[in-house]
């Protein structure tokens, strides 16, 4: 599991984040929405990644970000978590996969990082490179694995 490095001084332009026939709207979680983002993710996808969304609510301003979709939670992202710079957790519904809401989520993250002033961010402990490799142009950081990942607890069963 190797990191990913990201240049954000040369992101795709937001002209075609995502296929918005599903009218998913992605923006930063409110801080009222707390609970109810983390427990989404927390069901969805363990209490790991719940917990660095816990993070991420702590940060000012707010390092989450969501797609919601007919008043429901699609998606999640969230940044500057696990470490400083670094991008993720990511997570869409597996209903809604397939049209773009994670490109949409992760070029979200990652120009919020860009605005306040990282020249790069860190995509950590990546199994299948090609999504960030297509999607941002993240390269490989040499001698990366396990990275900031070695001992890690054992997540207790969902």
């Amino acid at each position: 599991m190797a990191d990913l490095l990201v240049k954000l001084y040369e992101l795709p332009g937001p002209e075609s984040d995502r296929d918005d026939s599903l009218r998913v709207t992605i923006r930063r979680a409110m801080a009222y929405e707390k609970r109810a983002v983390e427990e989404w993710v927390r069901e969805q996808f363990g209490s790991a990644w719940a917990s660095e969304c816990d993070v991420a609510f702590a940060n000012r301003p707010i390092s989450c970000y969501i797609a919601t979709h007919g008043g429901e939670i699609a998606g999640f992202a969230c940044y500057d978590s696990t470490c400083r710079g670094f991008f993720g957790p990511i997570g869409v519904r597996e209903a809604v996969r397939g049209h773009g809401i994670g490109r949409a989520l992760v070029l979200s993250c990652l120009r919020a990082m860009a605005a306040v002033g990282y020249a790069y961010a860190i995509v950590g402990g990546i199994d299948s490179p090609e999504f960030y490799v297509k999607t941002v142009g993240a390269i490989e950081i040499p001698g990366s694995a396990p990275g900031i990942y070695r001992d890690r607890l054992k997540a207790p069963p969902r």
